[in-house]
């Protein structure tokens, strides 16, 4: 498994990067079940003993959200496609390792760090969980470098809308564990909004919410150079007040202490978000969630039980009085059940085994060829690394023969 060559695991505290907190849920959680998992990550990467890192020696080329920053805002790196080749390097010990039989498969969590290899390596299963929107570039690109070997996971059913053909293996909802979640019966009388600060995840229309209902708002979450940060001083900043408060950015695992005893959480949100983990995660605390109707809010929110999908800002409004009618419990019931941690597991163990069931015959006896040539390739040399006198190292001279005779490339000399 692979996420960012250039940035450890667990992410950086200060960071907001979703892929790389799955990604390790997901190797734990394999890993615990008796799964052996290898996870490809610079140095600095720390995951329980149960998980196999391998680093390969090579530094982070960031290490908080400020370098970060900087890096995606270096033109003359990204230029000559420094961070790409950074991950180019492990992708491609990751191919090498699976075509020797060393992986049953791989798992990318950013598709286009291998899509450029993946069909030359026809006989490796490879799995791509799509954590952003199906952009049309996006699309563009699987289709330009398909083959029989890849595989898609999408995190919602509506991510599914712009390429409704690509091979999708299965949908896995994203999960959070409970238990970093504590469940509040008794919530204080403030409504919250959290996440990056960006036009899309509506926070000037979360304002325009507590103020027509006159209720409290926190926001929560980061600002950035550009747009995010004009958007910010545009529409946030001049709101500010006693009634609105911006508490910047919280760390993911402080969290908690927020969701729990907010009245609701809002997101009104004005893109096809992909899924919506914070959703789930103020759920957990037993906090109803009011949103628009987009992307993948009406397949995680259940509407008038965990709380409200609206059609419009002023629908959203109407609802925050019925707030008080829905059950906490039943919010923090409705994650364990259908978006845990261990339900998002147990989803990826049913998609990995669904892609290694299907895989062709053609593509089976092309994989075990691959592995007995590279076998055969190394065995001369593995003999030698085992042989102490020098005169029987001049004996294997048949064996490199034999080897060579054994690497046959016809097809019907092969079966």
């Amino acid at each position: 498994m692979m996420v960012r060559g250039y940035l450890p695991a667990p992410r950086p505290a200060d960071m907001i990067y979703a892929p790389i907190d799955l990604a390790v849920a997901i190797a734990e959680g394999l890993a615990d079940r008796g799964h052996s998992v290898t996870l490809f990550s610079p140095n600095g990467t720390v995951l329980s003993d149960k998980v196999t890192i391998e680093t390969m020696d090579m530094r982070p080329l960031a290490h908080n959200q400020a370098e970060f920053r900087q890096l995606l805002d270096d033109t003359d790196q990204l230029s000559h496609y420094v961070p790409a080749l950074w991950e180019k390097y492990m992708v491609n010990e990751m191919f090498r390792r699976a075509d020797l039989g060393e992986f049953d498969l791989l798992h990318f969590h950013h598709p286009e760090v291998a899509l450029d290899q993946a069909a030359q390596h026809a006989s490796v299963p490879i799995v791509y969980t799509l954590h952003d929107p199906v952009f049309a570039w996006y699309k563009e690109l699987f289709e330009l470098f398909s083959s029989p070997n890849q595989h898609y996971i999408s995190i919602s059913k509506n991510q599914r809308r712009d390429a409704p053909d690509l091979p999708y293996t299965a949908t896995v909802y994203n999960g959070v564990d409970p238990q970093h979640w504590p469940l509040s019966t008794t919530p204080e009388d403030y409504l919250l909004c959290a996440g990056r600060i960006m036009a899309e995840k509506g926070f000037k229309e979360a304002i325009q919410i507590a103020k027509h209902t006159n209720h409290r708002l926190l926001i929560i979450g980061p600002t950035s150079e550009g747009a995010s940060q004009d958007y910010f001083d545009q529409y946030i900043k001049p709101q500010l007040d006693d009634q609105v408060l911006y508490l910047g950015f919280v760390e993911r695992d402080q969290m908690w202490r927020y969701y729990q005893k907010a009245k609701a959480f809002l997101t009104p949100v004005q893109w096809e978000e992909p899924f919506g983990l914070t959703t789930i995660e103020a759920m957990a605390c037993g906090t109803p969630v009011l949103s628009l109707k987009r992307g993948a809010a009406p397949e995680i929110i259940k509407h008038g039980k965990t709380g409200f999908i609206a059609e419009s800002v002023g629908e959203m409004i109407d609802y925050v009085g019925k707030i008080g009618q829905l059950d906490r419990a039943a919010c923090r019931e409705h994650v364990t059940t259908h978006f845990s941690t261990s339900k998002m597991v147990t989803a990826y163990e049913s998609a990995y085994r669904k892609i290694l069931r299907t895989q062709t015959s053609k593509q089976k006896v092309v994989r075990d060829l691959t592995i007995l040539r590279s076998r055969i390739r190394n065995l001369p040399h593995k003999l030698k690394e085992n042989l102490k006198n020098p005169d029987e190292i001049g004996e294997l001279d048949g064996v490199e023969n034999l080897a060579a005779n054994l690497l046959v490339e016809d097809d019907d000399t092969a079966r």
